[in-house]
């Protein structure tokens, strides 16, 4: 486990794969979904199939998991500064950047506020516009407990095993909800014109779930992106957790290509 002091913010940070000094191929970053989220998602999901072929950075964004708990700053475009200045601290040259829900927004919105560190971009059921979409709108008004129940089995467990975990999660789903500006920043992101998603000159991968209410903003991202493939998986807004082993593979293969 490590630390990162990154824009006045102590990030929480770990590690897969072979090591920046192996000079293996371009290292991905990961970045996780809100509230219920954080790397662990990943780290018992995806990222290990990842991490047999890279170095995959993953981190807590602000506020979550063993981030720093800070009142303010959960706007896209915070989340994507931050995420530029771990990609600087920690990668020589462009990334691969792989996001979920609304950590693939931070990924997009660091892709086109910072395009020289982004070499690919991997989208996992990226809401757009988030406020107006069913996932993002009922974590940002659920009850903590009933955001805990509501998740899958694997990721719940992730979060809440033990006493100790579980009183972890439930004390930051408290703080984010009751004293932070996660739910205002939240309803306040507007949405990414086309026009500007079409500036976008890197492969993209979108990888979205057919039972998911963001579903239909897959097929406008792969209309919009210029160098957009879209893959369907059985499954609803947590891919990352429900259909681990896929995402794992799809990943694997597009950031190999």
């Amino acid at each position: 486990m490590s630390f990162l002091e990154l824009n006045q913010v102590r990030f929480h940070v770990q590690e897969l794969g072979p090591g920046a000094e192996s000079g293996e191929s371009t290292p991905a970053f990961m970045a996780h979904g809100l509230l219920v989220d954080n790397l662990a998602s990943w780290y018992f999901g995806a990222a290990p199939r990842v991490a047999r072929d890279r170095r995959v950075v993953l981190y807590d964004l602000r506020g979550h998991g063993r981030s720093e708990a800070v009142r303010s700053g959960y706007d896209v475009a915070t989340g994507a500064a931050d995420l530029a200045a771990l990609v600087g601290s920690a990668a020589e040259g462009p990334v691969h950047l792989v996001g979920h829900s609304y950590g693939a927004l931070v990924a997009l919105r660091c892709a086109l506020d910072y395009p020289q560190l982004v070499r690919s971009l991997a989208l996992v059921e990226a809401p757009l516009p988030p406020s107006r979409l069913e996932e993002m709108r009922s974590i940002a008004t659920a009850d903590p407990k009933q955001l805990l129940a509501a998740l899958p089995e694997r990721l719940r467990e992730a979060l809440t095993s033990g006493r100790r975990r579980a009183a972890r999660a439930r004390k930051s789903l408290e703080f984010l909800l009751r004293e932070s500006s996660l739910v205002a920043d939240l309803a306040a992101e507007v949405d990414i014109p086309d026009a500007e998603l079409a500036g976008l000159e890197i492969p993209v991968q979108l990888i979205y779930g057919e039972r998911s209410s963001c579903r239909p903003v897959g097929d406008r991202l792969l209309t919009a992106l210029p160098q957009a493939s879209l893959e369907v998986l059985d499954g609803g807004h947590y891919l990352s957790v429900e259909r681990s082993a896929e995402v794992g593979e799809i990943l694997a293969g597009f950031l190999h290509g």
